[in-house]
């Protein structure tokens, strides 16, 4: 159906408890954000119902909320009621892969892990206290699990988020073993169907800049399979290191520095 910014009729606003005024805007700005993490990556556009059923908010304050994204074109109304994302939400997330001046780089060894291992080959970054899919490759299998591009995931459990930890010096027996090793395995960490095998990639100045990873549902890939990928991993991921170490203009700020190097 054809669409627009914000051209069409819609619903009379009444006015609910929900939208007494803030002071601060910080309820106002994280009812927005709720909405837009409200879409889901299979989700095309999802009705007023739903985005209030989703959100946990009253369908009037999600409808003056959407009007507001969509003036800034974050949202889109569509001919059927509907809401969509908008070209402005699309343009952040391309802003904070630019950001990191790595795409070129990354994004074909990631397909050629995938080539080579049949598997599903994804690169994490540092956030804070979690990690983020920045960059993701599918594999050509027919069950995989899927984790969208922006995803946010737990830091201490899977093998992405422990090599980022092991590596930028979060001390423990656990740690120093990943250390040693250079990469490290997992089945069942942070999702009981699956299991991935991990290794850091450095930026300019040896800073830690995240972690590549091969992963699959556990009923395929078992410790001895992945163990079989640690060479092929660990090699891209150390020449990954070797170009973007040459990259002078990849933004590494807040990323700390490793004692170990590949």
């Amino acid at each position: 159906m054809k669409s627009s910014v914000f051209n069409k009729t819609q619903p009379a606003l009444k006015s609910t408890p929900d939208d007494k005024p803030d002071a601060t805007g910080v309820i106002a700005v994280t009812r927005a954000i709720s909405l837009l993490e409200s879409f889901g990556v299979q989700d095309e556009y999802l009705s007023l119902a739903e985005l209030s059923r989703r959100s946990g908010l009253h369908k009037t304050t999600v409808l003056r909320i959407a009007r507001t994204l969509a003036t800034h074109q974050y949202l889109v109304y569509r001919d059927d009621g509907a809401w969509r994302l908008g070209p402005a939400a699309g343009w952040l997330g391309a802003r904070y892969q630019a950001s990191f001046d790595v795409t070129a780089s990354v994004e074909p060894v990631l397909q050629e892990l995938s080539k080579l291992s049949g598997e599903s080959s994804t690169f994490f970054v540092r956030e804070g206290n979690t990690r983020t899919c920045l960059y993701r490759v599918e594999g050509p299998q027919a069950i995989r699990f899927h984790i969208r591009v922006g995803q946010v995931l737990p830091l201490e459990k899977g093998s992405p988020g422990k090599v980022i930890l092991a590596f930028t010096g979060t001390p423990g027996h656990e740690f120093d073993g990943i250390r040693r090793k250079g990469y490290y395995i997992s089945i069942g960490e942070r999702d009981a169907d699956v299991a991935s095998v991990s290794a850091p990639v450095y930026g300019v100045n040896w800073q830690l800049l995240g972690a590549i990873s091969i992963s699959g549902p556990t009923s395929r890939l078992t410790k001895k399979k992945l163990e079989a990928f640690v060479e092929t991993l660990v090699s891209k991921a150390n020449q990954l290191s070797i170009t973007l170490g040459g990259k002078r203009g990849a933004n590494l700020s807040g990323l700390k520095e490793s004692r170990w190097h590949p």
